[in-house]
């Protein structure tokens, strides 16, 4: 059997509206009140979930449970300062990025073996399967795991074993993407290299993530000029609370091939127009934004100007274990306020051919889509989002 028949075979009908009872007002994109039975509420939450689509942003560490961190810790030896679920989760509640990062960092320092990271992985991928994710580009962080003492071959070896098994069980692409940690030293970021260099096979990417303020890509030039000659893809986090300066930094310096979050670039009209120009994909994270005060309120992200601008935009997670939902949670978010599955399916569409996965790899996961969109039966089914269509 074929992948697209595979998908045909598991999508349920799609749910439509009658002409009189629209979700959606089509002048104002703001959900409408009216007879939507319960039943078309859930079918289309269901069609969401099972849109395929690719994962661009997704912090492996940041998919941390407290019930697995507590797990993890027992198992190790590690002595948390919360000893049980209900305290440990009054602690996910934070102000800014650094707030989070606090909690982030120390929970990571129950992850030990290469079981650990395993596991983590597996634990992940079953979510994602659920999510309609067929190909996930994978960050994480060694340079923080080294500095507790583990190895970079544990980390990597345990990853790897779980996309391995996750891609039996689910049928999930995935591949790795090291990050630079830019609030430590530029050295051990060159240091990072060095280990790297013996596994660069192993990794399809290079990113930079962690507190964004006071730490501009330009420090990094160097490090990424080094990693594009080892062969890797770049990415890099900017604009999420630094300024869109920051933006143009990873595109000029880095040469970033996708910006991760890209919030703040809405405030220079002309480095907009260049996104559009270049079709450079913003890998977007609502519910992080919102978790973390970026945003007030998820209509105060610039997701729609984007859209209407012309903008690659794709919807991601972030660190969902942190930030109270998975990518099918952040797909329904906006939906909720208004963005309909047009918006959407173009998000998922543009997170395929936004990947670094293979040519023949983008076209299999393209078919399923299409296959999907066939069932959904959305109209307008041309976007300028593929180089492959």
């Amino acid at each position: 059997m074929d992948e697209a028949q595979a998908y045909r075979d598991t999508i349920p009908a799609a749910p439509h509206a009658s002409s009189n009872t629209p979700t959606h007002d089509a002048s104002t994109n703001a959900p409408v009140d009216g007879p939507i039975s319960a039943a078309a509420s859930k079918a289309t939450v269901e069609m969401l979930r099972r849109m395929p689509k690719a994962e661009l942003h997704l912090h492996i560490e940041g998919t941390l449970e407290p019930e697995l961190a507590l797990r993890l810790a027992r198992r190790n030896g590690v002595t948390l300062p919360w000893k049980d679920l209900g305290t440990l989760r009054q602690q996910y509640e934070f102000s800014n990025l650094q707030s989070f990062l606090d909690l982030y960092y120390q929970l990571m320092g129950v992850l030990r073996t290469a079981d650990d990271f395993r596991d983590l992985m597996l634990d992940y991928l079953d979510r994602a399967a659920a999510d309609g994710v067929r190909h996930a580009e994978i960050f994480f962080d060694p340079q923080v795991h080294m500095a507790n003492g583990i190895s970079l071959d544990t980390v990597m070896d345990g990853l790897i074993e779980g996309l391995r098994i996750g891609g039996e069980r689910h049928g999930i692409t995935g591949s790795l993407i090291v990050c630079i940690v830019r609030d430590m030293p530029v050295d051990s970021a060159e240091a990072l290299l060095d280990r790297i260099a013996l596994r660069v096979g192993d990794l399809v990417g290079i990113g930079l993530d962690s507190a964004e303020v006071g730490y501009p890509p330009s420090l990094f030039t160097k490090v990424f000029a080094r990693a594009r000659r080892m062969g890797l893809r770049v990415v890099a986090h900017a604009g999420e609370e630094g300024p869109a300066d920051y933006v143009g930094e990873a595109l000029d310096l880095l040469r970033a091939e996708r910006i991760d979050h890209g919030c703040r670039a809405i405030d220079d009209e002309t480095l907009v127009g260049r996104l559009v120009k270049a079709r450079v994909p913003l890998t977007m994270c609502p519910l992080s934004n919102l978790r973390l005060n970026v945003v007030d309120d998820l209509r105060d992200l610039p997701i729609r100007r984007y859209l209407d601008a012309g903008v690659v935009v794709t919807v991601n997670s972030d660190d969902p274990a942190y930030f109270g939902g998975y990518i099918g949670d952040n797909y329904q978010a906006l939906y909720d306020i208004g963005y309909t599955l047009e918006d959407l399916a173009r998000c998922a569409r543009a997170s395929i051919t936004g990947s670094f996965a293979s040519e023949t790899r983008q076209r299999a996961l393209l078919e399923g889509f299409d296959a999907w969109r066939a069932t959904a039966a959305i109209e307008g089914t041309a976007h300028p989002d593929s180089t492959l269509a």
